[in-house]
């Protein structure tokens, strides 16, 4: 082979290396500052309130002409959403909005998206402020609380054994609820109120009627059961009402007016709270493009526009990191719960 063949050779092998560390250098959309995709993580499959969740977010985004990713485990644990954030880094999805299985447990892998230039929002359940730039907070968590234990003591008629049946041991927005109503049930006004448990459904059906069962048979004095869990509180007024239990034990918490509308009219449930989660997904879909483009940063005091839903202000939360508030709880009750059982 001549010299000037093997120097043809040689630049060919040199021009495909460097043509070959040109296509492997990540690009600004490879990273996901200018990817068209944005993710949504809620936290488990078969959750109503998770659909309409992603359902809104879908919505929103779009509504800005974007792709719209939604995801879901099978079971709510951190490991099986750890899984999913590391498909979507790999994906280079523009952000993830996520709503945590775990406060803490979620940090590296998240961490690890930020640091690829993916934004990350968690919505519904917080994870902590090192794993996010903004939480999209349901209501003031304080207010959320206090209206809780106010319905256990109207419920009980001022006095009597309750209960608390949450969703898993380490979903943020349940414990940060609970630990408020604990500390609201202090105050002299409660004093005739005794919480006797906290159960843990872990946001599963069969599991959350099991647990509403077991509070039952253990405790037969028990007056009223919260549940800050649309799973929860549809398992918990089936059980009451299949068991002939109305009038005797009251469940009241957080819950879907679609699910709940026969159980508000027969009296399982006399009463209940929530807000939309339509629009809670939406407001998340309005708040990641925001943080993408660069409208918005997640500080304090930051505005930005979300749709048909108005304009929004970014506020320090009680984590020591900031949130977005959609709005107060809503009452449903029998003067109202057939205007809103079609809507979700």
């Amino acid at each position: 082979m001549n010299q000037k063949k093997l120097w043809f050779l040689g630049a060919l092998a040199v021009i495909g290396t460097l043509v070959l560390a040109a296509g492997c250098k990540p690009s600004e959309d490879a990273q996901g500052a200018g990817s068209n995709q944005y993710a949504i993580l809620f936290k488990s499959t078969g959750n109503p309130f998770g659909e309409r969740v992603m359902g809104g977010f879908e919505e929103g985004i779009k509504e800005q002409g974007f792709e719209a990713i939604l995801r879901a485990p099978d079971l709510p644990t951190a490991e099986a959403q750890i899984q999913m954030i590391e498909q979507l880094i790999a994906q280079r999805v523009a952000a993830i909005c996520i709503s945590g299985n775990d406060f803490d447990a979620l940090q590296p892998v998240l961490t690890n998206a930020i640091s690829q230039g993916i934004k990350v929002v968690s919505l519904d359940s917080a994870v902590n402020p090192a794993s996010r730039m903004v939480h999209v907070n349901q209501a003031d968590t304080k207010l959320i609380g206090e209206t809780l234990v106010e319905a256990a003591f109207d419920l009980a008629g001022g006095s009597g054994e309750i209960a608390i049946l949450s969703a898993t041991s380490q979903a943020s927005n349940q414990n940060a609820w609970i630990a408020v109503m604990q500390e609201t049930l202090e105050q002299p006004k409660y004093a005739g109120l005794n919480l006797v448990k906290v159960a843990y459904g872990d946001d599963l059906r069969d599991k959350s009627t099991s647990e509403t069962e077991a509070l039952i048979a253990s405790y037969p004095n028990l007056k009223v059961i919260v549940a800050p869990t649309t799973v929860g509180i549809a398992a918990a007024a089936k059980v009451i009402s299949d068991r002939g239990l109305i009038g005797k034990v009251h469940i009241t918490g957080l819950g879907l007016p679609s699910e709940m509308a026969d159980y508000i009219d027969n009296g399982s449930c006399p009463y209940m709270y929530l807000w939309n989660p339509i629009d809670m997904g939406y407001l998340g879909a309005y708040a990641a493009p925001a943080l993408v483009n660069g409208s918005i940063t997640g500080k304090a005091g930051d505005t930005f526009s979300s749709g048909r839903l108005g304009t929004y202000t970014i506020t320090d939360a009680a984590d020591g990191g900031t949130e977005v508030l959609l709005g107060p709880p809503f009452k449903f009750d029998p003067s109202n719960i057939n205007d809103w059982k079609g809507v979700y």
